[in-house]
């Protein structure tokens, strides 16, 4: 990136960071045991705030080797790894274990589908910053 639009991504990286922060420590346990609609917002936009947030950490970063372009491989394991934990996230509601009972059986697949978010946000970030290398 140019000089003067590096710190726009900055800016990115922060908001998205401080955005992400608040919807899961503030309006999440807020909304989370009785608003199934507002959880599943809350969620949803925390989600897209955390994909931001490595988005921007992809692009700031420095690659080690500019001439190459970086292949989608770690998006690819990215939304394998995402799918399947909300798989089975649907697997243990289905079977009618519940959240507020045994937290810890859950924590594997949102552990999961957040290493997910992170890889798919970082390998875009990354392929989008070779792009801008390669145009200029």
């Amino acid at each position: 990136m140019t000089g003067d639009r590096r710190p726009l991504l900055y800016v990115l990286l922060g908001s998205a960071l401080l955005v992400t922060l608040l919807l899961h420590l503030v309006f999440l346990p807020r909304y989370l045991p009785g608003d199934v609609l507002l959880t599943v917002l809350t969620v949803g936009a925390g989600w897209l705030t955390y994909v931001l947030v490595f988005y921007g950490l992809g692009r700031v970063w420095p690659a080690p080797d500019r001439q190459s372009f970086p292949n989608m491989r770690f998006a690819d394991v990215g939304l394998a790894l995402l799918l399947v934990s909300l798989l089975l996230l649907l697997a243990l509601d289905a079977v009618g274990i519940p959240l507020e009972g045994v937290v810890g059986v859950y924590a594997l697949p949102v552990a999961g589908i957040y290493a997910g978010l992170a890889l798919l946000g970082w390998s875009v970030g990354r392929r989008t910053e070779a792009i801008n290398e390669m145009v200029r």
